[in-house]
């Protein structure tokens, strides 16, 4: 019968399962959640890149965008893109805004040409064309603006601003604008002008921060790679940042990348947690079959077949639960297109995903094998005898050695995907590192755990001696409890803490020691002027002013930046253009720790220092050549000096400084920063705002506070998201606990009953109880805490390079959750069986 053909295990299987799928709910929940938050990540996120492709001309702005920032296009490289298809220019800049009765808002201005927008429209309060609201000349210039300038400034329709030198009247409200998403986050709302206005307003001067940006739309039959092509060659030093509607927003491309890494492997941890309870429910499952395997057994039935039947059985229940999740993970993108749609930042257009599908019932299918074989395979080395008499006295047993390698199998490959399909593989092999860690601190915990309170003295309290009798005893539920409270909670604390740490340096940590605001746009020639009004005006503060160019890395070592590839969190010095000064000693606030300093007078050939960490990350060492376009040109530097910096202080740091002499003659605008020493209060800032927009209106103040809320703003977005996806780990834990504490009811009806007809009272055998689950719950939370603040230290020290805060509120407030579900849930089951009179269940003991 140990040979017996391929259809007598599913026969055998198809049959047991007319008897329905009783005990499997929490195994089919427990797939179910994982695969659906794999598949639905992944879709949301195909549906996501697939709305920016699709819509990638509208959200470009055109074909081809080429943008410079500090200088216009010359003639003759204007003249080269008005040959080459409609051609529209864009301006934009941050200024301060200022009302008649002396309030003070940043904007962001967008000046904008009477050919846009070339694809697309905007959207205005009152419905009318945007040519037809904005324009005019002198005093009647019109202008429009996001309904927060309204708000904030508390102004009524058609009121005034003066930006700059110009005062504008906001004709309407600007409700949306199709290029937006391409422009990035902005600090304040945005307030869009003619580029007639733009000019007249005398914030167009040498060296000021404007990023100009030159749209085409070309003929169906010009692929943009031609004209970029064309443009490399023709003003090889132009220093363009040149953007094709086929990748119209390569920033948010690549944090829809990171995010969806992040929250596909929060899915896999709801998907490992879930496979506790599938592990519960096999378990479950083979002392349920008992008497069944018994009896094929004895019938002459191999352990192979006996293994092959249920393991034929299970991967069939499997496959149900899987395809009940990669349908709710499918459905997502379309709730969230169709039901959603309006509260959506970004455009999404659903599709389905066969790969992603697939990916995630893979990940389903091998979670199923990888926690449903080691079940069996303990029972399948089980002898008839042992069987039954394991009804009464189960015993430990583990499978032979090549069971085992057999088990190792899904879990290897669980491990090869999860870091094949990481868009950074760092992150993933932490991860997969830390899960396999947990998985073995959890089990270590629970066998300690198991073996103190077997070596507790006898407590003379009937109850408490119960309790922790019960935490050891053959069959206990200890190490079921341990594994799925644990991983789940675990992982809340982590997210709790990394969330807290987040606002808490944005709200509390950093502006203690941060400047109270920067100063931009600084002219050289206004800048003596500009410090002694600030020294007057705020006498108590200190002020630091330094140089300010914008230059955009070219070439690395000799290599172009388009073959680099460095490490994910360096990779943003190469996105678009840097801030880059020039000093003849260390800045503050950096020190140097490779190579040396060119020092005053320095007259040689040019010197750049980088800040440490991000040199490594683009493979530069001390004496290697740097090539960045400032102002459309080329700068050939050597690395001279390494630098570690204080990027927690906010104060004026820089990934590149030069020797001065880098730089002569070329048009530079300073930045400032102004720093109270113990903090100021708003109305002594907003007073001073006001003073600096009126007496140097060309002088943009950006305040920090007002950009720290706006960080705030966007972190808790973010943390809504991330809360959203764990959750579904959350719920695949609590489902777990549930699932193996009811494994333990029939256990619990036994001893209940027995207690009863030994005279114990219902208070009695309650209290125990609680006190058996409170013991569970407490030790499981101290181990999830300190789990998860180390998981939290580990990622905001070293990940997000801010200092750790341990918050006690959020991690004992989940601690206090996870005892009081513990006992919660061990009591749900036990409730009932106390309510009864112990005769209707002897019988059936």
């Amino acid at each position: 019968m140990t040979s017996a053909p391929l259809s007598l295990p599913l026969r055998y299987a198809l049959r047991e399962l007319r008897a329905g799928i009783r005990g499997f709910g929490i195994f089919l929940a427990c797939l179910a959640l994982g695969v659906m938050a794999i598949a639905g990540v992944d879709a949301i996120s195909s549906a996501l890149t697939d709305g920016l492709r699709t819509q990638g001309r509208v959200i470009n702005g055109g074909d081809v965008e080429f943008s410079l920032i500090g200088r216009e296009a010359d003639p003759a490289e204007l003249g080269f893109l008005a040959g080459q298809g409609k051609l529209s220019v864009i301006a934009g800049t941050r200024a301060m805004a200022r009302t008649a009765d002396g309030q003070t808002a940043l904007v962001e201005i967008k000046a904008v040409d009477a050919l846009y927008p070339l694809l697309g429209s905007a959207e205005l309060g009152l419905g009318k064309p945007l040519g037809e609201t904005i324009g005019g000349e002198g005093t009647q210039v019109r202008a429009v603006a996001d309904p927060t300038l309204f708000a904030r400034l508390n102004l009524p329709p058609d009121a005034a601003v003066t930006v700059g030198a110009l005062s504008v009247t906001l004709a309407d409200r600007l409700v949306s604008e199709p290029d937006k998403l391409a422009g990035g986050i902005g600090f304040g709302p945005r307030l869009m002008m003619t580029l007639d206005a733009f000019r007249a307003s005398g914030l167009i001067q040498p060296g000021s921060l404007i990023r100009w940006r030159y749209r085409l739309a070309l003929p169906p039959d010009v692929p943009p790679s031609t004209v970029t092509d064309k443009a490399k060659a023709a003003f090889p030093q132009a220093g363009w940042e040149i953007r094709t509607r086929d990748d119209a927003s390569p920033e948010l491309r690549r944090g829809i990348d990171r995010f969806t890494m992040f929250i596909t492997l929060v899915g896999l941890t709801a998907l490992l947690v879930g496979g506790v309870g599938v592990a519960n429910a096999v378990r479950a499952f083979v002392e349920r079959q008992r008497n069944n395997i018994a009896t094929l057994k004895t019938l002459g039935a191999g352990s192979n077949l006996v293994t092959v039947i249920y393991l034929t059985q299970t991967m069939m229940l499997a496959a149900f639960g899987i395809v009940i999740g990669l349908t709710l993970g499918a459905a997502l993108p379309f709730i969230l297109a169709y039901g959603f749609a309006d509260y959506l930042p970004l455009p999404i257009t659903p599709v389905i995903n066969p790969a992603g599908l697939a990916l995630a019932a893979t990940y389903g299918v091998l979670t199923a094998l990888a926690f449903s074989l080691l079940p069996l395979g303990r029972a399948r080395e089980i002898g008839v005898s042992a069987l039954f008499r394991d009804a009464i006295a189960p015993g430990r047993r583990w499978p032979e050695p090549m069971f085992l390698a057999l088990v190792a199998v899904p879990v290897a490959a669980l491990v090869a995907l999860a870091v094949i399909f990481a868009t950074d593989k760092k992150v993933a092999l932490v991860y997969v590192a830390a899960a396999l860690g947990a998985f073995i601190l959890l089990r270590l915990v629970a066998s300690l755990l198991m073996a103190l309170a077997r070596r507790l003295p006898r407590a003379h309290n009937t109850p408490l001696r119960l309790a922790v009798t019960n935490i050891h005893r053959p069959g206990a539920a200890t190490p079921s409890v341990v594994l799925s409270l644990g991983l789940g909670l675990c992982l809340l604390v982590a997210l709790t803490l990394i969330d807290a740490n987040i606002r808490h340096q944005l709200s509390a940590a950093i502006p203690d020691k941060a400047p109270s605001f920067f100063f931009v746009d600084i002219r050289r020639t206004d800048a003596p002027r500009f410090e002694a009004f600030l020294k007057q005006a705020a006498p108590q503060a200190s002020f630091e002013r330094v140089p300010m160019l914008r230059g955009r890395i070219v070439s690395v070592n000799g290599t172009p930046v388009e073959k680099v590839q460095p490490p994910p969190e360096v990779a943003w010095v190469l996105s678009g253009d840097r801030g880059v000064t020039f000093a003849d000693t260390v800045p503050e606030g950096s020190r140097v720790v490779e190579g040396r300093w060119w020092g005053p007078n320095y007259s040689g050939p040019p010197q750049v220092s980088l800040e440490q960490e991000i040199a490594r990350g683009l493979g530069l060492k001390v004496g290697d050549p740097i090539v960045v376009n400032v102002l459309g040109r080329n700068i050939t530097a050597t690395v001279g000096a390494l630098r570690k910096l204080e990027w927690q202080s906010f104060g004026i740091n820089f990934v590149l400084v030069y020797s001065p002499n880098t730089f002569n003659g070329a048009p530079v605008t300073d930045i400032a920063t102004l720093t109270y020493p113990n903090g100021a209060s708003d109305d002594t800032e907003l007073g001073l705002l006001k003073q600096v927009a009126d007496a140097f209106p060309a002088i943009t103040a950006v305040r920090i506070k007002d950009a720290l809320q706006s960080l705030a703003e966007l972190a808790g977005q973010l943390a809504v998201a991330i809360r959203a996806a764990a959750s579904i780990a959350l719920v695949a834990s609590i489902l777990v606990l549930a699932g193996a504490l009811a494994a333990g009811q029939s256990s619990r009806l036994y001893d209940a009953v027995i207690l009863k007809v030994l005279g114990a009272t219902r208070g009695k055998i309650l209290l125990a109880f609680v006190l058996e689950y409170g013991l569970l719950g407490l030790a499981t939370a101290i181990f999830g805490v300190v789990a998860g603040t180390a998981s939290a230290w580990l990622v905001v020290t070293y990940l997000m390079n801010f200092t750790f805060t341990f918050l006690p509120g959020p991690a004992l407030a989940a601690a206090f959750g996870a005892m009081a579900l513990t006992i919660l849930f061990g009591l749900a089951g036990t409730w009932r069986i106390l309510r009864q009179k112990p005769a209707a269940h002897l019988k059936s003991l």
